[in-house]
């Protein structure tokens, strides 16, 4: 052995290491580097906590906590259950029909259409005690303040005039007339025998209504002959003290009706009558009511 050799004796690696060429000294002598052990084997993450499962029962409080809540919402801004509560709208809708409700169309300033069937609240004395009957038992009414039951206080009927409409009967062939354009309602009221107009609750043909003040309309149902609508509160030219008022606020407004839910064998959507499309725009703005 040459002096020069001195201390350049291989050194065997150490089991709990490997041997880092760039680590050795200036005598060239490799060291031996240890590296610390891993927290875990593959990807080095740490693995994670199991979630703890809620109990049955507190699951289904808190379904149903979050469906009444869902409920709520739906039936203050979308959709909303009524029934019919008289003849007034035969044949389309018939007595304790259910119908649904929406509301979206008369939001952002949107308003009654000539031609829509809509639901509005009781504008004072136009339901009968019959007709003003709601939810019977207090579940029943529980279920009305969620919209998944059919309150009382409403009335349903078909626009016929929007602000600064006037409304007319009849032309020689009974129709009504919209700032002078005649309806063909055929398809949606029904022919009474003995009465020649579409328009006979003020027990004549012969009226006038309007302009519709802003922000009311003026409505009608569809079985003329029987419905307490806006006709039935015409003042006449008779009647001198009259406080009556034939037009519905706005306001008052729940929805357009849009589907017939019930019975089921007579499920349908409603539309607005083509005849509508026809009608022109009042000649000029109606004055506040």
């Amino acid at each position: 052995m040459t002096p020069d050799s001195r201390g350049n004796e291989p050194v065997d690696p150490s089991p709990e290491g490997d041997s880092d060429p760039a680590a050795a000294d200036e005598s060239g002598v490799a060291r031996t580097v240890v590296s610390e052990p891993t927290e875990a084997a593959g990807d080095g993450k740490k693995p994670k906590r199991k979630r703890k499962n809620l109990p049955i029962w507190q699951e289904t409080i808190l379904l149903l906590g979050v469906a009444l809540v869902l409920a709520i919402l739906i039936k203050a801004l979308f959709v909303q259950a009524f029934y019919i509560p008289s003849e007034s709208m035969e044949p389309g809708l018939v007595k304790n029909d259910r119908i649904l409700v929406q509301k979206p169309s008369y939001w952002f300033g949107g308003s009654p259409s000539r031609g829509d069937v809509v639901v509005f609240e009781d504008p004072g004395g136009w339901l009968g005690a019959a007709e003003d009957t709601g939810p019977t038992n207090a579940f029943t009414s529980a279920l009305a303040k969620i919209g998944l039951y059919p309150t009382g206080g409403h009335l349903v009927k078909r626009v016929i005039g929007v602000e600064g409409d006037v409304i007319e009967c009849c032309d020689e062939e009974g129709r009504i007339l919209v700032n002078g354009e005649p309806l063909e309602e055929d398809d949606y009221v029904p022919a009474e025998v003995g009465i020649k107009c579409k328009g006979p609750m003020t027990g004549n043909c012969d009226w006038t209504a309007g302009p519709v003040p802003e922000g009311h309309i003026f409505v009608m149902g569809d079985n003329r002959a029987h419905s307490a609508d806006s006709t039935v509160h015409l003042c006449t030219e008779a009647e001198t003290d009259c406080t009556d008022s034939p037009y519905v606020s706005t306001d008052l407004v729940v929805g357009k009706v849009f589907v017939l839910v019930w019975p089921r064998d007579r499920f349908d959507w409603l539309d607005r009558p083509e005849t509508f499309a026809d009608v022109p725009e009042p000649a000029a703005a109606p004055a506040a009511d």
